[in-house]
């Protein structure tokens, strides 16, 4: 399976784009600076600009997927908005280059803590990550008004670490998943499994899922 992935030298990024490499996926990265990434086997690297519609539709085109990690940087001090602009112009590139399979990486913030009422809105919430937070949640919606894409929308849990992978955790759907000691939390290189494992197995088509242990 050919797949172009957005956002490749990111926290999250990274994590995708090895698991998918050694899951054997030939993948397409789009990133600023292709020269940041190292060589392998099955990955064609090249310089984009997600604000660059046009152009950023003829360099996914002949993917039978797309994976957007895009996140403009957490110390963006226009983080929310560009975001939100970046979203609508990747959304619009893979409109125009005939994709259909998207997998998005979202957020916690919108998940349910309590019936009603999502961790961004909850004394849980730091306030330097709302921003990012209400921004991928904005995706989702963007996401929702596009009805002939098949997307996938993965939350993580709140705690989202470095740690290692063990391909062990539960997926739930809407709701924020806490372990028995309380605790909301998956390492990135879980996160990678999960979305990976959609791209290979369908079963959340049109959904927001999360992973978590």
């Amino acid at each position: 399976m050919k797949v172009a992935l957005l956002g490749a030298t990111g926290f999250v990024g990274s994590a995708l784009l090895k698991e998918a490499l050694d899951r054997g996926r030939v993948v397409t990265a789009i990133v600023p600076d292709p020269e940041k990434l190292e060589e392998r086997e099955g990955l064609t690297a090249k310089a984009g600009d997600v604000y660059d519609t046009a152009s950023l539709a003829t360099l996914i085109r002949g993917n039978e997927a797309i994976i957007s990690a895009f996140n403009p940087g957490w110390k963006n001090p226009n983080l929310y908005d560009d975001q939100v602009r970046g979203t609508a112009s990747i959304i619009a590139a893979i409109k125009k280059a005939g994709i259909k399979r998207v997998f998005w990486v979202g957020g916690a913030g919108g998940l349910e803590v309590t019936p009603g009422v999502r961790f961004v809105d909850s004394p849980d919430m730091p306030l330097w990550v709302k921003p990012g937070a209400l921004a991928t949640i904005n995706a989702l919606d963007q996401l929702r008004k596009e009805p002939e894409l098949e997307w996938s929308y993965l939350s993580p849990s709140a705690e989202l670490t470095p740690e290692q992978r063990t391909g062990k955790f539960r997926l739930g759907n809407d709701q924020l998943l806490v372990d028995a000691a309380g605790q909301s939390k998956i390492s990135v290189q879980d996160y990678a499994v999960a979305m990976i494992g959609e791209l290979e197995r369908p079963t959340h088509v049109r959904q927001r899922f999360t992973a978590g242990y």
